[in-house]
């Protein structure tokens, strides 16, 4: 079996997005990309299978063109969508995709999640962003993969770096996250669902919509994850 380490791992993190409520049912999946080889390579969930009973041995390996490697089972539906981020922001080494109640609901309104607070800036260096709808034409010739192409483009467009912003909301879809490891992105998942779930309330009583002032958020954003950060402890 191909790739047995980072199996383990994109399992466990599915697991975990079903366990922290993030993809109720079946609706969400992780993926994991491993670029040591002469080819990267990527490992997914399948298509519709049950969190609970699926295995290390169910996951689909395929390269970045989706052509499937490894597996006898269909991979999931939005792979086409993570291999074109992985293709496009080859910082990433794991990519989410969840239904979570709050984040979706901001998707769904087509809206960005603004930076209201520090719970906010610590992860995500600016407001939540949210792509434009596809358009007609972009979901009749290939949905799926037009997916990311619309993600792609607004990071680039907007000149964001999918680092200092770990996550989208997709236009009446719903988000996508990634990070460094497929672990990495699943806690990117849950902390934009926790801060859509922030903002929403703060929203609700009138947080100001200009958000967090800029130089709070940056010193947040830096204390955790700049070059001088103080946050956690020191590697040895």
């Amino acid at each position: 079996m191909m790739l047995a380490a980072l199996r383990a791992e994109v399992l466990k993190a599915n697991q975990e997005i079903s366990q922290r409520g993030l993809a109720p049912h079946t609706f969400g999946n992780v993926s994991g990309v491993d670029r040591s080889g002469a080819e990267p390579l990527v490992v997914i969930k399948p298509s519709g299978v049950d969190y609970a009973t699926m295995k290390a041995e169910d996951l689909v390996v395929t390269d970045l063109n989706g052509r499937v490697v490894e597996g006898t089972l269909r991979p999931s539906s939005d792979l086409d969508t993570h291999t074109l981020l992985y293709r496009e922001f080859p910082q990433i080494g794991g990519v989410v995709h969840t239904h979570s109640e709050f984040a979706t609901a901001w998707a769904q309104a087509c809206r960005p999640i603004p930076c209201l607070g520090t719970t906010h800036a610590d992860y995500f260096h600016g407001p939540v962003p949210v792509t434009e709808p596809l358009t007609q034409a972009e979901v009749e010739e290939a949905y799926v993969r037009n997916t990311g192409a619309v993600i792609a483009r607004r990071f680039k467009q907007g000149g964001l770096d999918p680092v200092a912003v770990p996550g989208v909301l997709v236009a009446g879809h719903a988000p996508f996250a990634w990070g460094k490891s497929p672990m990495a992105a699943v806690e990117h998942a849950d902390v934009l669902e926790y801060i859509a779930r922030l903002a929403f309330k703060s929203v609700l009583l009138g947080a100001p919509e200009s958000g967090l002032p800029a130089y709070v958020g940056r010193h947040h954003y830096l204390r955790k994850h700049g070059p001088k950060a103080t946050y956690g402890q020191k590697q040895v």
